[in-house]
């Protein structure tokens, strides 16, 4: 089962330059971290961090940095952006407290219970919401009862003429941070093709029926929405 982004569209042209072309979103990734720092303030010093979907570990890094002691698992189905994932790990100081996957979560070997979760703009590319439910799920059985999950993705669903608003922006966004008109028409389709368009409160359940407490919405920026959830107890 695919429950990842595709590595389709994640290769290594897309890897090369995803950090510079996702540059005007910076400030909001930043505010989004320092929220997740908060968050996971309350996590043992030496807790084990799951990171699904890590791209080019943006957030595993910043979490890293926050957290000198806690280890880090990155699960990755594109190498590139894994490969980019792990140079910057080096670069930083922090791969030995790394380990690194490629592929997706369920192809993970067992291990231990993670003390917590992040799962940043993967969800939204399980286009059924029973695929979606289980894809948390796995990630909930990853996780030690309490564990915390932080996911975010992007919300679609809402009104025409709302959408429509925030989609210009959107678009500006990445005409501000060098993408092409070519590679503006390729985000078109693929929001079309590849993301589902659900509401938050349709994105909550879905949560809830993989296995976490009813999320509690913590961030909102343009389609961008975060929640933290922590896992139920088994029954």
């Amino acid at each position: 089962m695919q429950n990842q982004q595709s590595p389709i569209l994640f290769d290594q042209k897309v890897a090369a330059s995803y950090d510079e072309k996702t540059g005007l979103w910076a400030s909001g990734r930043d505010a989004l971290f320092s929220l997740m720092r908060l968050i996971f303030a309350e996590l043992p010093a030496e807790a084990r961090i799951l990171c699904v979907g890590v791209g080019t570990g943006t957030e595993m890094i910043a979490l890293a940095r926050a957290f000198p002691q806690c280890q880090f698992t990155a699960v990755e189905p594109a190498s590139a952006m894994l490969d980019i994932c792990r140079q910057k790990a080096e670069e930083n100081g922090i791969a030995s407290r790394c380990t690194f996957h490629e592929g997706y979560l369920n192809s993970l070997p067992a291990s231990d219970p993670f003390d917590a979760a992040t799962c940043l703009l993967v969800s939204q590319f399980l286009k059924e919401a029973e695929e979606r439910s289980h894809f948390f799920n796995q990630i909930a059985q990853r996780l030690r009862p309490g564990g915390i999950l932080i996911n975010s993705d992007l919300v679609l669903g809402l009104s025409p003429p709302v959408h429509q608003g925030l989609f210009e922006v959107w678009l500006r966004m990445l005409g501000g941070s060098g993408w092409s008109e070519e590679e503006i028409d390729k985000v078109r389709a693929a929001w079309r093709l590849h993301i589902a368009a659900l509401t938050p409160p349709e994105i909550e359940a879905i949560i809830v029926a993989g296995g976490f407490n009813t999320p509690v919405l913590f961030f909102q920026t343009l389609f961008i929405h975060a929640w933290f959830s922590k896992r139920t107890a088994p029954n």
